[in-house]
């Protein structure tokens, strides 16, 4: 099909919760898309951080196949050696001792609330109470869109869920004053996402982990963007030597096939018991195959930091520009996770972009982010700030 008929069909017969989309994309290899006239696009937002290995990766998608071919889902109700063998891996190359598996980022999130909760509960000292940061983006369910600390994405849904309080991110004596007898967790992003790419000021995360430990308040990570070499180590908890006592990952997990985790600790473990949490598809056969090929791919010698090192390139790159361009207010991120942020709504520069054969996407009205796919070089870094350089100049910015 063209993209007009692919539109057509799509306005008729599906919920329009994402607007008007330009293209229709129909093939990935690598950093590349083809769209359904067959133009090349140069992939610089992995599906939203989630192609870390770029796509259709030949080892995922040879285990995908092979999978696919022996068996594709059974219920969590009976062992499933591929969900073992991830959590195996999982549990080896971080601090969590225990995993579970579910379909997303905000089914992760939901899970690390709930275990919090419950681990409270179960200790006769019930502190149902958690702490988020403004700005921040966890889930569109309704524990994590009420967790989510930008009241856009509140409108119309209310009332919320009760119990939540939201504090000023990079600030830790506003968390300490939020830090009540009744708050049991503090959920934070390592580097705000949709937020704008805001990366913390360095001290701030160990800061707020001893804070924590003062108060005796669980820590919860939301490493669904961060996570699995996006900020050039393997999770952004590790940029800092900073260990929480729940991570959550999705995203670039399983490299396109749905997949969710909520990692914690051997204590925190125990507030959830046979049946009180569960998830139909969550680490099945065929989603655990292949986030355990991604996986292991991703620890590969060298693979993660050449990522660090191509976004350190890229960072400096997109610095040298800032120095021609007034309309560029700072440059910010880690590894291939960048944010560069305009004095003005970056909509039209997207759409730039685009029609010059680049993908990238907002984080916020100011904000152009990348999210490229942990294997683009520099030549690939060059081809885009040279498409930024002349969108900007097209722009009259």
């Amino acid at each position: 099909m063209d993209t007009d008929t692919i539109r057509q069909l799509n306005d008729q017969h599906v919920v329009n919760t994402y607007g008007t989309r330009k293209l229709a994309l129909v093939r990935g290899e690598g950093a590349k898309l083809w769209d359904a006239e067959g133009h090349e696009y140069l992939d610089f937002f992995a599906g939203i951080a989630v192609c870390n290995l770029g796509h259709c990766h030949p080892t995922v998608t040879e285990a995908i196949c092979e999978q696919a071919r022996t068996l594709v889902h059974v219920s969590n109700l009976y062992y499933i050696e591929q969900q073992a063998k991830l959590a195996a891996l999982l549990c080896e190359h971080s601090f969590a001792d225990k995993w579970f598996f579910c379909n997303g980022g905000a089914e992760a999130n939901e899970a690390a609330l709930k275990i919090a909760r419950r681990y409270w509960a179960q200790q006769g000292t019930p502190k149902p109470e958690i702490v988020v940061a403004e700005q921040s983006f966890h889930g569109r369910t309704m524990a994590t869109v009420t967790a989510t600390g930008q009241p856009k994405y509140h409108q119309g849904f209310e009332p919320l869920l009760p119990g939540f309080h939201y504090v000023s991110y990079n600030d830790i004596d506003a968390l300490a004053e939020a830090i009540t007898p009744q708050v049991g967790l503090v959920m934070l992003e390592p580097i705000q996402g949709e937020g704008g790419v805001r990366v913390p000021t360095p001290g701030y995360l160990p800061a707020v982990r001893q804070l924590c430990d003062e108060k005796d308040v669980l820590l919860a990570f939301d490493e669904v963007q961060t996570g699995l070499g996006r900020t050039g180590s393997l999770f952004a908890y590790q940029n800092e030597d900073v260990v929480p006592d729940i991570i959550t990952l999705a995203k670039g997990l399983g490299n396109g096939v749905p997949i969710g985790a909520m990692g914690c600790s051997d204590k925190v473990a125990e507030g959830f018991a046979p049946g009180a949490h569960a998830c139909t598809f969550g680490g099945n056969p065929l989603s655990a195959a292949a986030a355990l090929a991604t996986f292991e791919t991703l620890i590969t010698p060298g693979f993660i930091e050449d990522a660090r090192e191509t976004g350190c390139y890229f960072i400096e790159q997109l610095l040298n520009l800032s120095k021609e361009f007034e309309c560029i207010y700072e440059v910010r991120g880690r590894g291939l996770m960048i944010g560069v942020e305009f004095d003005r709504g970056v909509t039209p520069l997207v759409e730039c972009m685009l029609n010059a054969g680049i993908i990238c996407g907002p984080a916020g009205p100011m904000v152009l982010r990348f999210l490229p796919p942990l294997i683009v070089d520099r030549a690939a870094v060059d081809c885009v700030v040279a498409a930024l350089l002349a969108s900007l100049e097209e722009l009259g910015w």
